[in-house]
């Protein structure tokens, strides 16, 4: 074999290598047998999903949205996925006394808690389907009561449940996962409420770990930084909209979304992104923030 042969053998290998370890995140499916979940937003799309996913690995589970009747569906087939234990809290999570409850709820029934993981999505002025299809700029639609209610519920209310739940899971060396977006790393057009939730979340968070690692608290906190994810509101939206059934083709599954998120939290990630040309995007708006621009107008629209 000539010397350019070996040469080539040995590249293709050391990329082989590196593609293995940078892949590998060490995770154990057995680390979350039996242990506590808190989930939030979980009556569909990817909470649903990681209730589900936790249940197959045998978790004990805690979930909440608003429509107690999904909550009763998602728990019957949790357990009959193999849940440990599942059970569920119907609350509006943009009110303090329901935050309360629910990890008051987690304390009385799963008496530990190993897992906080943020997900909900809401408003109670508008839906959010509605905002999305209008797509007005701030400056056309300078709604600030709907976002100062957008913010409470996308934002205090996730800061509001961590806070609660510290104490717990100061005692269980426990994690927090926080589900937000691709938009809380750059800006979108005719996202400004989203977009400053997302960026919210991220702000705090990532401070929050850092404190919490200066106090010597084994306290790992996760966010999850995701893309495009077909979920059902998704699913059923887009292809009314002009060009949704092309770029329906684009979204990641959200079992594969979830399975990400669960992982991510399991091994003490920083951060992950999903899907994975999510961090492509992210990393090279930061270098160059002015492409945030041509995002928003030529990718967005």
């Amino acid at each position: 074999m000539s010397r350019l042969a070996w040469a080539g053998l040995v590249v293709v290998l050391v990329a082989v290598g590196i593609g293995v370890y940078w892949n590998y995140d060490g995770f154990d499916p057995e680390s979350l047998r039996g242990a506590t979940v808190v989930i939030t937003g979980c009556s569909t799309g990817i909470g649903e999903e990681m209730a589900y996913q936790y249940a197959r690995l045998g978790a004990k589970i805690l979930i909440t949205a608003r429509r107690e009747n999904r909550l009763k569906e998602v728990v019957a087939k949790a357990k009959s996925l193999g849940a440990q234990e599942a059970h569920y809290v119907a609350g509006d999570m943009g009110k303090a006394e329901d935050c309360e409850r629910t990890i008051q709820t987690a304390k009385e029934k799963l008496g530990r808690l190993d897992y906080l993981v943020l997900n909900h999505l809401g408003s109670s002025l508008k839906t959010l389907e509605q905002k999305f299809i209008e797509d007005k700029s701030w400056d056309e639609d300078p709604d600030v009561d709907y976002f100062v209610d957008f913010l409470n519920i996308n934002l205090v209310s996730y800061v509001r449940l961590a806070s609660l739940a510290l104490p717990l899971l100061k005692e269980s060396s426990g994690h927090i996962v926080v589900v937000s977006s691709i938009f809380g790393k750059i800006p979108g057009s005719g996202l400004i409420f989203y977009s400053c939730a997302k960026f919210g979340l991220d702000g705090f968070f990532s401070s929050l770990r850092v404190e919490l690692m200066k106090a010597q608290q084994d306290v790992s906190v996760t966010l999850a930084v995701l893309g495009f994810i077909a979920t059902p509101k998704i699913i059923e939206t887009l292809p009314t909209l002009p060009g949704g059934e092309e770029a329906l083709k684009w979204a990641a599954p959200v079992e594969g979304t979830a399975q990400a998120i669960i992982r991510g939290g399991a091994t003490r990630a920083r951060e992950i992104y999903y899907p994975s040309y999510v961090w492509s995007i992210t990393k090279l708006i930061s270098l160059l923030p002015q492409l945030s621009e041509y995002f928003a107008d030529d990718v967005m629209h």
